[in-house]
C-alpha cells in the first residue's frame, strides 16, 4: 500500500512502529458509515452514533485531529430499536431509520414497537458536521419522548487514535456552556486551540457540557425536529455553521455542478451498474479541493490526507473520463516538489511528495510524516502521469508550466535514485523513523528472497524499473510537444537501454515471471509476486514474456478466483490474512488488468475484472475496500474481508474504472482528436455500457457499446466537435 501498513494478523509490527494499526478488536464485526469533505471526515457505526469500540476509529475528525469522539442518541434512557441504514449513492448523507423498543408501564404496552419513526440525517459540509432528528408518531395517542444526545471531544491526532503513544499531551480548556450550544476546546503542545462547538436548535431543555435532554410530546401523526450543528474550529475561527436546511441546499447545488458537463457510465446489468456508481461516488467523495486543483486523498479513516504515489495513480485510473484531477495532482505535488536534502523526510531535490499529514503530532515533529518523501515510485510516476495528461488533453500550456518540475525529476531518478551506478532505481531509508520498504509495499515485511529470509537493501524493485521506463517515454513525448527533439531522443535511448539491463537481472525463466526485486548484493528477489504485473502496465515487459508472466498471475496458485494475490500461495511468506504476503488489492489487480490489455491480452483483463466485480457485489454498499483477504473463492460464499482496510479508498474506486478501460481497450487522445478501441470486450453477463459526454479537447461524444458474443459494437450516439472514434479488432 502507499501508506503505513495497519494491523498484519501473520507477521504483526512491534508495539510502538509508528506504522502500525493497534487492533484491539476485530473491526469487521462492526458496520461502520463514513462520510468526508474536504480536510473533514467522520465515521459512525450503523446506527449513526459515534462510540468507543473496534480499532476506536469511530468520530469526527478535520486536519489529523479527531474534534468529537462520543455522539450518542438515546430514547426514554436506552439505545432506539435499529431498523436500517445507509450512504445515499452520492455518499453525501447518512441516514438512519430507528423506531422505540416496546415500552411497558404497569404490565401492559404502553407504545408498542414501531409506534415512533426515528429518522436521523447526518452529512459534513466544509469543518462541520450536520445532524437532524426527526421523530414522527405513528400511533392513535400522544407519546412522551424524552431524548438525550451525549457527546465528547478528546482531540486526539489521528495517530494516537491509530495507536502511537506520547508522552506528553496539551490540555482541554473548560467547557463553554450557554442555552443552546456547548464549546469544547484543547491547546495542544504545538500551541494551537482546536475548539469543538456543538450548536442546537430547539434550545435543549436541559444542556451540560457531555449531554443534551429534550423532553418532546408527540401526538398522533405529529412530528418533532431535533437539529444539531458540529463546527471544528481551528486558531481564531468563530464563524457560525449554517443549520441544516442551508447547509443541504449547497452540498445539493454541488452535486447538480459535477453532473453537469461529467462523463458517466451507466450499465445494462443492475448489479455492476450500481459498482459503477458507489466507486463513482467514492471518487468524488475522496477529492478534496485545493488551490492547486482537486486531489484524490487516499482513504478513510487513517489517510484522508494527500499522498503522493495513490494521487497518482487514482489520477491515472479516471484519466480517461476525469482528467481534472491528474491536472490537480501534478499541480499539487509540482508545488510541494523536494528542492533540498533533508534526511528526516527522506528528502532529495527533485523528490514527489509520499504523504503529508496537519495534526498537532506531526506539526511537533513527533514522527517524520508531516511532509516526508519516503517513496522510490512517486517521483517515477509523477513524470509518467505528466505524460499521460499531455495527451489526454493536448494541454500544452500546462505542459510547459510543470515542465521544470518534470526535469527535476527526472533529475532525481539520475542523481538519487540509482544510488550505486548499476541503471536501476533502488531506495533505502534516510531516517530511523522512515518506511523501511519504499514501494506501494511498504510494510516492515514486504520484501524477502524465496526462502522467507528479508530483504537487505539498497532494494531494486521491478514495478519501479517499470515506472522509470515508462516515465522515460513520458518524459521523451513531452520533450518532443516542447519543442526539444534531441532531449526526447536522449530519454528514448535510455528506455530502451533500461529495458535491456532489466530484462537481464529480473527475468526469472524457471518461474516465467520478473524477480520482486533485487538486494543490496545484486541478488534477485525469485518471488512470484503482483509486482512482476506492473511491468505489463509501464511497458517494460518485452512481448514474447508478457503473455507468460500474465497467464502466470491469474494461474490458481496467483489468482484467488476474486483477483490476483499480492503474492503467490506456493511462496514461503504467503498468508492470504497478510497484508502484503497473499491478499488482493483491487488497485493492484487493476494496473495489472490494464498491463495485459495493452500487450493485447483483453481475455486476461476480463478475467480480473470479472473476479474484482464479484467481490464487489459482496461487500457494503457495493464499494471496492482497499483490500480483502486472498483465500481461494468458494462457491457460493464472498470474500473474506480484511480486518482494517479502508473504505472508501481512492485507487481501490479508481480501479473500477481502470479495469473498464483495460476490458474495452480504451484510449482517448487530445493530442490526435481521438477516441479508440483495441479488440474491446465485456464479460458474459454485461451486454451493454453507456458512455456519456466523454470529454476530447473541447469536442464531446456520447458512445453505447454493445456486446455480440466474443466482439464489442461501438454506436456513436452524438458527437459535438471534431473528434473521430476508431474500433480496431
Amino acid at each position: 500500500m502507499a501508506e503505513h501498513h495497519p494491523t498484519d494478523p501473520a507477521h504483526p509490527s512491534p508495539a510502538g512502529d509508528p506504522h502500525h494499526v493497534l487492533a484491539a478488536a476485530g473491526a469487521t464485526d462492526d458496520r461502520t458509515r463514513v462520510l468526508k469533505h474536504n480536510d473533514a471526515f467522520a465515521v459512525f457505526d450503523h446506527l449513526g452514533n459515534i462510540r468507543p469500540g473496534g480499532l476506536g476509529e469511530q468520530g469526527l475528525y478535520h486536519d489529523g485531529t479527531r474534534h468529537l469522539s462520543c455522539l450518542i442518541l438515546e430514547l426514554d434512557g436506552q439505545p432506539p430499536f435499529y431498523l436500517g441504514s445507509t450512504i445515499r449513492d452520492e455518499n453525501d448523507q447518512l441516514s438512519v431509520a430507528l423506531t422505540n423498543p416496546d415500552r411497558l408501564r404497569d404490565g401492559r404496552i404502553e407504545a408498542p414497537l414501531g409506534t415512533l419513526h426515528l429518522a436521523v440525517r447526518t452529512f459534513l459540509r466544509e469543518k462541520a458536521c450536520h445532524w437532524q432528528l426527526r421523530i414522527r408518531n405513528h400511533g392513535p395517542a400522544p407519546v412522551d419522548a424524552s431524548i438525550l444526545l451525549r457527546f465528547r471531544a478528546d482531540f486526539a491526532d489521528i495517530f494516537e487514535v491509530r495507536g502511537m503513544r506520547r508522552e506528553a499531551r496539551g490540555r482541554d480548556l473548560p467547557p463553554e456552556v450557554s442555552a443552546d450550544r456547548v464549546v469544547l476546546g484543547y491547546i495542544g503542545l504545538d500551541g494551537r486551540t482546536r475548539r469543538t462547538l456543538l450548536r442546537f436548535a430547539p434550545h435543549p431543555d436541559r444542556l451540560t457540557e457531555d449531554r443534551a435532554r429534550f423532553e418532546r410530546s408527540v401526538g398522533p401523526h405529529e412530528e418533532v425536529a431535533i437539529e444539531l450543528a458540529i463546527a471544528c474550529r481551528g486558531e481564531g475561527e468563530e464563524a457560525e455553521p449554517p443549520w441544516f436546511a442551508e447547509a443541504r441546499a449547497t452540498v445539493e447545488a454541488a452535486s447538480e455542478r459535477l453532473k453537469t458537463g461529467s462523463c458517466r457510465l451507466r450499465a445494462s446489468d443492475g448489479r455492476f451498474d450500481a459498482w459503477i456508481r458507489r466507486a463513482e461516488s467514492d471518487v468524488h467523495m475522496m477529492t478534496s479541493d485545493l488551490p492547486t486543483g482537486p486531489y484524490p486523498y487516499a482513504g478513510v479513516p487513517w489517510f484522508n490526507t494527500p499522498f503522493g504515489r495513490d494521487g497518482i495513480i487514482t489520477a491515472l485510473q479516471c484519466l480517461w473520463l476525469r482528467p481534472d484531477l491528474a491536472r490537480g495532482v501534478l499541480g499539487y505535488l509540482a508545488a510541494t516538489q523536494a528542492v533540498d536534502e533533508d534526511p528526516g523526510q527522506d528528502a532529495e531535490p527533485g523528490k514527489i511528495l509520499h504523504e503529508t499529514r496537519n495534526g498537532e503530532m506531526a506539526a511537533l515533529g513527533e514522527m517524520p510524516f508531516g511532509r516526508y518523501y519516503g517513496s522510490v515510485d512517486a517521483t517515477p510516476l509523477f513524470v509518467l502521469l505528466a505524460g499521460a495528461y499531455y495527451e489526454r488533453t493536448a494541454d500544452r500550456a500546462f505542459a510547459a508550466a510543470i515542465r521544470p518540475n518534470v526535469e527535476a525529476a527526472l533529475s532525481w531518478i539520475d542523481r538519487y535514485g540509482d544510488r550505486d551506478g548499476d541503471g536501476f532505481i533502488e531506495y533505502e531509508r534516510r531516517t530511523a523513523d522512515g518506511l523501511i520498504h519504499q514501494g506501494w509495499k511498504d510494510s516492515d515485511d514486504a520484501v524477502s528472497h524465496a526462502d522467507g529470509t528479508p530483504a537487505i537493501g539498497p532494494i531494486a524493485l521491478c514495478e519501479v524499473q517499470a515506472y522509470v521506463y515508462a516515465a522515460l517515454r513520458a518524459g521523451a513525448v513531452l520533450a518532443r510537444a516542447l519543442g526539444t527533439p534531441d532531449r526526447a531522443a536522449e530519454l528514448d535511448l535510455r528506455a530502451d537501454r533500461l529495458r535491456e539491463r532489466f530484462e537481464a537481472a529480473f527475468w526469472c525463466d524457471d518461474l516465467g515471471t520478473y524477480a520482486l526485486a533485487l538486494d543490496g548484493d545484486k541478488r534477485p528477489c525469485r518471488i512470484r509476486s503482483s509486482n512482476a504485473g506492473h511491468c505489463l502496465f509501464g511497458g517494460i515487459a518485452s512481448p514474447e514474456r508478457a503473455a507468460r508472466l500474465a497467464r502466470g498471475l491469474t494461474s490458481p496458485d496467483s489468482f484467488s478466483g476474486w483477483g490476483v494475490r499480492t503474492l503467490a500461495a506456493t511462496e514461503a511468506r504467503y498468508n492470504p490474512m497478510s497484508y502484503h504476503n497473499g491478499t488482493v488489492w483491487p488497485h493492484d489487480n487493476s494496473l495489472i488488468a490494464y498491463g495485459a490489455a495493452r500487450y493485447g491480452l483483453q481475455e486476461i483483463a476480463v478475467q480480473v475484472m470479472e473476479g474484482i466485480f464479484a467481490a464487489g457485489t459482496y461487500f457494503d454498499l457495493n464499494r471496492m475496500p482497499e483490500l480483502f483477504c486472498g483465500f481461494d473463492r468458494i462457491q457460493g460464499e464472498g470474500p473474506i474481508p480484511y480486518p482494517v482496510a479502508c473504505a472508501p479508498q481512492a485507487w481501490a474506486a479508481g480501479s473500477v474504472f481502470l479495469l473498464l478501460q483495460a476490458c474495452l481497450g480504451l484510449g482517448v487522445s487530445g493530442v490526435e482528436r481521438q477516441v479508440w478501441f483495441h479488440r474491446p470486450q465485456l464479460p458474459s453477463f454485461l451486454p451493454e455500457v453507456r458512455i456519456t459526454d466523454l470529454s476530447v479537447a473541447g469536442s464531446t461524444v456520447d458512445l453505447l457499446l454493445v456486446r455480440h458474443g466474443d466482439d464489442v459494437g461501438v454506436n456513436v450516439l452524438r458527437r459535438v466537435g471534431d473528434v473521430s472514434v476508431v474500433v480496431a479488432k
